[in-house]
């Protein structure tokens, strides 16, 4: 099968779309699949081209013999809803009017989302060389934006609600990540059989439980520390605010260290509250790339996966919570909904209320004082991976409803 995958991220970058799109690609490649990924070229999530990108407008490439196929777009920062815009409508015109030229012969295309300007690139590709088209939903826009109380410009809600069920209505096959996403949209008129899951998951051969690096802990002075690591985006859905409360709680806590890890809308905010309240019990990193998580992972003695408490999120499965099962770390998951059943089904951690300063701090101190219990949760987090979300077995799954809509 000759698969074109339209993603605006894409590894190098470090981000969950970008990490899902690699390692499925990555196993389509393995099986015998012919896979281009339709790209930009790499900025994410800082704004800034990596060096050997900038003043390109097109770059063709081959990363794990996937075909890469880049085009320029306007770079910028992970924050302004205006110039996030822009970003992504620049990439959809780009998407087709220096990608497309380039592309091979395809048999499906696949988009994905967050926005959906991208999805038009898709569409009207699908339409140009007559194959299905896919829409990968991986988040719900633009409910997600209306939760944030960002978007309450009810005509403008309106627009871009009717633009999102068109794509729907035009997409062969409907791919969510979540049960919930799916649910949601049979309740808005969708047909049952044309929406599946393909959840997230983790490359467990490489995500693996493993001791910690000395010299990595020493270089981040977080040796002999018990540390209490949030890897990944630091923005207004997640809840950071919360993870540095609990550090300010926490900081007569000698042994406790804080690591957070990425970039994103919050992080000056986070950067500012660390030096207001001088928390020295706070290590910040900038967004590592995907080689690097494992060992951040290994050197964390418990992991959070926090969300915002709203209703939506509900719906909502952080994809960082398989990478870190995988790596036998124990969770704090302040989060409800079908995350929270997923971790509580797994065995791997502790459940507290999202953005709860309180059962957060209590939560970590448990932690410090059950080494066995944690050890047991590790455990039992990474047998849980393994069997129900191995990026093998869940990209085995997605060409499996592939193969059904070409028939």
């Amino acid at each position: 099968m000759k698969i074109a995958y339209i993603c605006q991220y894409f590894v190098p970058e470090p981000s969950a779309p970008s990490t899902r799109i690699s390692e499925l690609a990555q196993e389509w490649v393995k099986d015998g699949h012919e896979v281009t990924v339709l790209t930009g070229m790499p900025n994410h999530p800082n704004g800034i081209v990596l060096d050997e990108y900038r003043g390109k407008i097109i770059a063709d490439e081959k990363i794990v013999d996937v075909n890469v196929l880049r085009s320029w777009l306007y770079a910028t920062p992970n924050e302004g809803i205006l110039r996030k815009t822009l970003s992504h409508l620049s990439f959809m015109i780009s998407t087709v009017m220096l990608s497309l030229p380039r592309l091979n012969k395809i048999d499906v295309i696949i988009v994905s989302s967050p926005t959906f300007l991208s999805a038009f690139a898709g569409l009207l590709i699908s339409k140009i060389r007559r194959v299905p088209f896919v829409f990968e939903v991986r988040d719900l826009w633009p409910a997600v934006f209306v939760d944030l109380g960002i978007l309450s410009n009810v005509f403008l809600i309106r627009v871009l609600e009717s633009w999102e069920m068109f794509l729907y209505t035009q997409a062969a096959l409907v791919v969510t990540v979540t049960k919930s996403f799916r649910s949601k949209l049979i309740e808005r008129g969708l047909p049952a059989e044309k929406i599946v899951v393909v959840s997230n998951g983790a490359a467990v051969n490489r995500f693996q439980p493993g001791d910690k690096n000395d010299d990595l802990c020493s270089d981040l002075g977080i040796s002999g520390k018990f540390v209490v690591s949030y890897i990944g985006a630091h923005g207004i859905s997640q809840g950071v605010a919360t993870i540095m409360e609990a550090a300010t709680t926490l900081k007569c806590h000698d042994d406790i260290v804080f690591m957070l890890v990425g970039d994103g809308a919050m992080k000056k905010d986070m950067v500012t509250i660390k030096s207001d309240y001088n928390l020295q019990n706070v290590v910040m990193l900038p967004a590592q790339s995907k080689e690097h998580i494992p060992d951040l992972y290994r050197a964390s003695d418990v992991c959070i996966v926090p969300l915002r408490d709203i209703p939506l999120f509900d719906s909502f499965v952080p994809s960082k919570m398989f990478e870190i099962m995988a790596c036998g770390i124990p969770i704090i998951g302040s989060v409800n909904g079908e995350a929270r059943e997923i971790l509580e089904i797994s065995g791997s951690a502790m459940i507290v209320s999202p953005e709860s300063v309180s059962e957060l701090t209590d939560s970590i101190l448990w932690m410090v004082e059950n080494p066995q219990k944690r050890k047991m949760m590790g455990i039992s987090g990474r047998s849980f991976v393994c069997e129900h979300y191995d990026r093998t077995m869940l990209a085995k799954k997605y060409i499996g409803h592939l193969k059904r809509i070409l028939k």
